[in-house]
């Protein structure tokens, strides 16, 4: 889902033939492009799982698991949301919805947040317990960001909502100018602060004041180049990751890059093609490029110090730091470990042989990914 364009039609071409969709990366899954063979390698990490748990198909959409203390939230499409222990796996609740989800999980702790079939907005308190219900303009597949007492919802038609956390009643909209070709992603936001950062289609990073949706700054991160539409495409990828002072991104057909988090002015910027997150640790950024690369660059300084190609066209998730390792899942359900000093082969664990495509979250002493299955996995190293 995360490589479907999806056409915003010019009123002339929707008066002859109406809106279409394609996926010119078709070319992904063709023979000729299959997933790299796994290479042979001498572990040097103990990876075992810990627990896993069933929740639910994610269907044609991505589910992200999300971690607050001691506690892991999961949705799948058919409905389902469940609080497990993060350590042990036990379930705590497990509702439904009542509806189809498009993402999800976003919480605090105190409001669980999932987004549903045309564009509903369903709030839920610590318990499982409805709070909330909202609506929004269409359908919404970026995870909502909970913060500062509001929910933070952006919409496909690239409206940002602010919800009241406790009533789901709307302080605030803002409407952002979008291209007319987009990937069909779910590029994400975060909050720090008094603002909200928020990936945009045509590669744009936004900074939005918490109080009344302001502007605070709007900088490139995608570089849009090419003749054609297409050709031009350049979203950003994943939510955004605040380092330090700064917000870090990375954008399809665009670059990596970090600015600082109150003027948007740029410390650095490496290109580079992603439709994926970032991930982060104390000195150093991983990306993972659209043909399968795992790199590290220096947080100070944008230094690409490794790469790893060995995982090439194996449709890679965000990377996460984990211990000394860099844990990345790929579209067969395999997750790997690569060492963050090198980018050498630490470990590798199987799931259950379906994509990951959510960035994987640590919870403590375990990494819990969530497979397009259904699967929820925690795994740790030693």
């Amino acid at each position: 889902m995360r490589v479907v364009v999806k056409i915003a039609c010019l009123s002339m071409i929707a008066v002859l033939s109406g809106c279409s969709s394609l996926n010119p990366f078709a070319s992904k899954i063709e023979s000729r492009n299959q997933p790299a063979a796994l290479v042979d390698f001498q572990p040097s990490l103990s990876v075992r799982p810990v627990w896993s748990a069933a929740i639910g198909k994610a269907g044609a959409f991505s589910f992200s698991p999300a971690v607050i203390g001691n506690d892991v939230f999961v949705a799948a499409t058919d409905g389902s949301i469940a609080r497990l222990n993060a350590i042990s796996g036990t379930v705590i609740w497990r509702i439904k919805a009542g509806i189809s989800l498009t993402t999800g999980v976003g919480s605090d702790g105190n409001t669980v947040v999932v987004a549903g079939e045309k564009g509903t907005i369903l709030a839920f308190d610590a318990n499982g317990k409805i709070r909330w219900k909202a609506q929004t303009s269409s359908e919404v597949l970026s995870v909502p960001a909970i913060g500062q007492g509001l929910v933070i919802v952006r919409s496909h038609d690239n409206r940002i909502i602010a919800l009241d956390a406790e009533t789901g009643i709307r302080r605030w909209i803002a409407q952002r100018a979008s291209p007319s070709l987009t990937l069909r992603t779910a590029p994400g936001m975060a909050i720090a602060g008094s603002s909200v950062f928020v990936g945009l289609p045509g590669g744009r990073l936004a900074a939005l004041a918490l109080s009344n949706g302001g502007a605070r700054w709007d900088v490139a991160v995608g570089d849009p180049r090419g003749a054609t539409e297409l050709e031009r495409i350049a979203d950003i990828s994943g939510a955004p990751v605040i380092a330090g002072d700064d917000v870090c991104a990375v954008a399809y057909q665009g670059k990596i890059a970090c600015f600082n988090m109150a003027t948007g002015s740029a410390r650095w910027a490496r290109p580079l093609s992603s439709d994926v997150g970032i991930g982060i640790d104390e000195r150093l950024i991983f990306a993972a490029d659209e043909r399968g690369a795992v790199m590290a660059f220096t947080r100070d300084a944008g230094l690409n110090i490794w790469r790893n190609d060995k995982l090439a066209n194996r449709r890679l998730s965000t990377p996460t730091s984990f211990g000394r390792a860099v844990a990345i899942g790929d579209i067969q359900g395999y997750v790997h470990f690569l060492s963050r000093e090198n980018g050498a082969f630490l470990g590798r664990v199987s799931t259950d042989g379906s994509a990951i495509l959510s960035a994987p979250v640590v919870a403590g002493m375990n990494l819990i990914f969530q497979t397009q299955s259904g699967a929820v996995v925690a795994l740790t190293a030693e």
